[in-house]
């Protein structure tokens, strides 16, 4: 099992009152980050799972039942009554920008004593998001991380938004600790200039992100597509796949589980597999996962396709 963890919450979508009596409305969508890729992973028949501290309310319930209903395992999940984690949207020419309210929350406020022991049943750890820079809970993520990193693969999107970190230094330093310990980690370009913010090129900077212990780095300049590297030196281009684009919702999370759908599918999600990952079998993942993303990006929000649909 592919077990997602991170965060959970409700993306409050703006959208146009039936009259113009009024102001335009929200209507509440499940999403965050981690929450799409176990969506899409489970509709494109991968066994995965999700751990992330949900809330009992009504806001909470609609994330179970939108997990369930994408096959995804519900075991690992920490319910408590704190708050749900809303995101209030604005689309604007179909990106998006988000206002969070997140104080409290059930997602935030989960700890290390809260993570549930894992069963040799979980064979792939995923990490990513707002989740790794939202304390006290990025600290139990990074805890967890340490305590079962070992015998599982480990992918991580840092998906970096410099305004959620409110302590630079203990973001880098928790952050270096948790790539040391992957083995697949996924950047954006502006992702690596934060991470290595020194005057270097993106292949330089890449290999210095090598060093720190990954066997695979993928690097995402959206219509540009993905570059493939891995510690031997070795890398691989895929380009994007052309798509009449609605908006840009999730296409990042649903590249990210077509890439470990494909790897799981090959029998690659393995540690020693990754070590010595052929650039064949990376062009493969890669361009599943950018196919996954195409048809993301073609239909409103974080609507993940189902294998079928590939």
């Amino acid at each position: 099992m592919i077990l997602c963890c991170g965060e959970a919450l409700i993306d409050m979508i703006p959208t146009p009152t039936p009259t113009t009596a009024g102001p335009d409305g929200f209507v509440p969508h499940a999403g965050g980050a981690v929450f799409n890729t176990a969506i899409a992973l489970g509709r494109l028949g991968a066994q995965v799972g999700m751990l992330s501290g949900l809330s009992s309310d009504m806001f909470g319930r609609q994330l179970v039942d939108g997990l369930k209903a994408s096959h995804v395992d519900v075991s690992h999940l920490v319910v408590s009554d704190r708050p749900t984690t809303l995101a209030f949207v604005r689309l604007v020419g179909g990106h998006a920008t988000y206002d969070f309210y997140d104080e409290n929350s059930a997602g935030r406020m989960i700890t290390p004593g809260d993570m549930p022991a894992l069963s040799a049943e979980v064979s792939a750890l995923y990490f990513g998001g707002i989740s790794l820079a939202c304390e006290p809970g990025a600290d139990a993520y990074a805890d967890l991380l340490a305590r079962n990193a070992e015998g599982r693969a480990v992918m991580i999107d840092p998906n970096i938004r410099p305004g959620f970190i409110k302590d630079i230094e203990r973001y880098r330093q928790r952050l270096d600790r948790m790539l040391a310990l992957s083995d697949i980690v996924k950047v954006s370009d502006e992702d690596l200039n934060w991470i290595n913010p020194a005057p270097l090129s993106l292949r330089d900077k890449v290999a210095e992100l090598l060093a720190k212990g990954p066997s695979v780095v993928i690097l995402t300049r959206g219509g540009e597509g993905a570059t493939g590297y891995l510690a031997n030196g070795e890398e691989v281009q895929v380009p994007a796949v052309k798509a009449e684009i609605v908006d840009t919702v999730g296409a990042g999370d649903t590249f990210n589980a077509g890439v470990l759908a494909k790897m799981s599918e090959l029998g690659q999600l393995h540690k020693s597999a990754l070590a010595t990952l052929s650039p064949e079998v990376l062009t493969e993942a890669l361009a599943y996962g950018a196919r996954v993303a195409a048809v993301t990006v073609s239909r409103a929000g974080a609507n993940a396709p189902w294998v079928e649909e590939i």
